[in-house]
């Protein structure tokens, strides 16, 4: 069933209904206790026990939102933009709470095993997160100001259904997390220079 919310029309959730409101032009996610995708590199039993609210997107593709997780926060309690294909395949980018308590952006990209980094340290409290299409490939980027855009990473994701983009809110440690996405844009253009700053 889908769902329409500011910046994502016709949403769907990937792995059950999920707990949504809205608030204005504001999509609020609640997630569960202990809710989190993750197929660990140190060989641990995969879960993906979260739910994104996703769309398939156009091609190309440029997807942003500014994003925050409301305190008290727990050790990786995140709000995140995700790309979904199936379990072996998927990836997303996180403003995350670390286990020393600092707020950053963390990127995993998951082919099989997830390829999980650490980024810089946020101290706003809230961040612009942008992923985007580079013909095969993706890039994710992070901002302050929702002007001017840092170089995350680059990626390729050669999954075998076509990749849907969403949101998520995450609480693997902890007994919720709410995490709130505003000014969520979807649009279908190139990102020209994924260092370039735009």
């Amino acid at each position: 069933m889908s769902t329409d919310v500011p910046g994502l029309p016709g949403a769907e959730w990937t792995h059950g209904e999920g707990h949504l409101r809205v608030e204005g032009a504001d999509v609020i996610l609640v997630a569960d206790a202990g809710v989190d995708w993750t197929n660990d590199a140190a060989g641990a039993t995969p879960h993906q026990t979260s739910t994104s609210l996703s769309v398939v997107p156009p091609h190309p593709f440029q997807f942003s939102a500014l994003v925050s997780v409301d305190g008290p926060r727990t050790t990786f309690d995140a709000a995140a933009l995700t790309l979904w294909s199936d379990a072996d395949h998927w990836a997303k980018l996180c403003f995350e709470c670390s286990p020393q308590g600092e707020e950053m952006v963390v990127s995993v990209v998951t082919d099989t095993y997830s390829d999980d980094a650490n980024g810089p340290i946020i101290t706003a409290g809230e961040v612009w997160l942008r992923v985007a299409s580079i013909g095969e490939a993706y890039a994710y980027h992070y901002s302050l100001d929702g002007e001017t855009w840092h170089f995350v990473r680059q990626f390729r994701l050669d999954a075998p259904n076509r990749l849907r983009v969403g949101i998520m809110s995450q609480a693997p440690t902890g007994e919720t997390a709410v995490a709130r996405f505003s000014r969520i844009r979807l649009v279908a253009e190139q990102l020209s220079d994924v260092r370039g700053g735009s």
